[in-house]
This record gives structure tokens, sequence and C-alpha cells, in this order.
């Protein structure tokens, strides 16, 4: 069964212009992009979108970083589609992560790894809701 999953690409892989790449990669890996936004998250929505985080000590730096430049926000649909993003994404540390993901390739450290994905179908639905009304994504206009 198909399911829906957030990305978002983050701030450097946007200074470093690799987006289309990225993009292209989740094509290629039979992503159906149900939505895009090209935005610039306020402190704020980074505050809240990330306040799972707020009593660790890297909050202050992600909300930073999330807020130092624009962002693409995307609902994707596929088989596994959680589980698959995670896996092409590669570690969150990009030195840890495996030589074909997309951490490995565009991402620098453990904050500036190129790209956000859902961790869980739970986080996904929430996430999703976050960025994107119900029915910008219902289905998937592409086809």
């Amino acid at each position: 069964m198909k399911e829906q999953t957030l990305a978002i690409i983050k701030p450097d892989s946007m200074e470093k212009r690799c987006f289309g790449e990225i993009i292209q990669r989740l094509l290629d890996e039979k992503f159906n992009i149900l939505k895009m936004k090209h935005l610039k998250l306020t402190r704020e929505q980074a505050e809240k979108f990330y306040e799972i985080h707020k009593n660790k000590p890297f909050f202050r730096d992600l909300v930073n970083f999330m807020t130092s430049g624009s962002v693409i926000v995307i609902a994707l649909e596929r088989e596994n589609a959680v589980n698959y993003l995670r896996e092409i994404m590669g570690s969150t540390d990009p030195g840890k992560a495996a030589p074909s993901t997309i951490r490995s390739r565009y991402g620098s450290d453990i904050q500036r790894n190129a790209i956000h994905g859902s961790d869980s179908e739970q986080n996904a639905r929430k996430e999703l809701s976050f960025f994107f009304a119900q029915y910008e994504i219902m289905e998937n206009i592409s086809e």
C-alpha cells in the first residue's frame, strides 16, 4: 500500500544549489511528488516544527540553521515511503552514511545534512499537515 511522507530540502542544499539533484533522486527512486513548496521558515514555525527537540542542547542551533535560508518542503508518496526515504537519505551524520545516500553525497555534518525525512508514519502525517492542507495532498495530481 502506498504511504505518504515529508521531505525537507534543507538550507545547506539550497545554498549549494543541489536541490534539483536531490529532487531528481527522489523521482528516480519512484517517489510521486504530491505537492512541493519553496519557503523560508520563520523562527516560530521552526520552533513549532522541531518542538519535540526543544529540551535538547542542539535545539537553538537547529532552529537557527533551519531559518538561515529557504527550504523546499515536499509531500511524497510511494510504497513504504517513510522507511524507504530514510534508507536513501542515510545516517543523520553524513560521515557515517552509506556512500550512495543523499546525506553522504550532499551533507557536510550532523546538522547540515541536506535533507529531512519523517521518521514514522505517525510523524509523517503530523509533519505533512504542518505544511500542507489535506486537500493539497489527498491524491497524486500527476496521474
